[in-house]
């Protein structure tokens, strides 16, 4: 029961109060770029978030078994050095798989990602909760739960805000806050509210 509620305590904190955009400011690039239109930040999210599963849970048990592994540290080798390096190659190779897939199945999802989809693999917030998870000591079944959920509090964030900017499109928007500044108050705006959820106790 304890391990239930500890793990239903990341998911929230880390889908909702403590989201990976609003709160952290990862994955700021994506978030702005692909939010133009709601079905395609839907699909960057969801996107994401099979990155960001998979990822969490290839590089922890890469980091538990290889990179610090109490064998290979006991024989004086310390390979938790190399944690970011490898952490980066899975992740790559993981984005590498997610826009063929996307590509031989979901063609038009695909050309509407563009270039966005290979910026996955450069997306701070997959690599950040890699190397948070290492920092936090969570175990395997944590560490994939937080990059679900923080894959969730992604994909929540980016189709809020191509929801914005699908209702702000056609308004009669001052000349000085027209484009790039529009989209960056919104996204304070939701940030702000965001942090209406600090409060909550799980």
């Amino acid at each position: 029961m304890e391990t239930l509620a500890s793990l239903f305590s990341i998911a929230v904190t880390y889908a909702i109060i403590n989201n990976v955009v609003l709160s952290q400011f990862l994955g700021i690039c994506p978030f702005l770029g692909v939010s133009k239109k709601t079905e395609t930040a839907a699909g960057m999210g969801g996107a994401v978030i099979f990155v960001i599963g998979i990822a969490s849970l290839v590089t922890g048990l890469i980091n538990k078994f290889i990179l610090a592994n109490e064998a290979i540290l006991q024989m004086g080798i310390d390979l938790r050095y190399l944690k970011t390096i490898v952490f980066i190659l899975v992740i790559a190779s993981l984005v590498q798989f997610v826009e063929m897939f996307l590509k031989k199945s979901m063609p038009a999802l695909y050309q509407s990602l563009g270039v966005f989809l290979p910026l996955i693999t450069t997306n701070c917030a997959v690599l950040g909760v890699a190397l948070n998870a290492v920092t936090y000591e969570y175990d395997i079944l944590q560490t994939v739960v937080y990059g679900l959920a923080t894959g969730v509090g992604f994909f929540i964030a980016i189709v809020l805000l191509a929801g914005v900017r699908e209702k702000i499109e056609y308004n009669d928007i001052p000349k000085p806050f027209q484009g790039t500044a529009t989209v960056l108050m919104a996204s304070a705006l939701m940030a702000i509210a965001f942090m209406g959820f600090a409060g909550m106790k799980i």
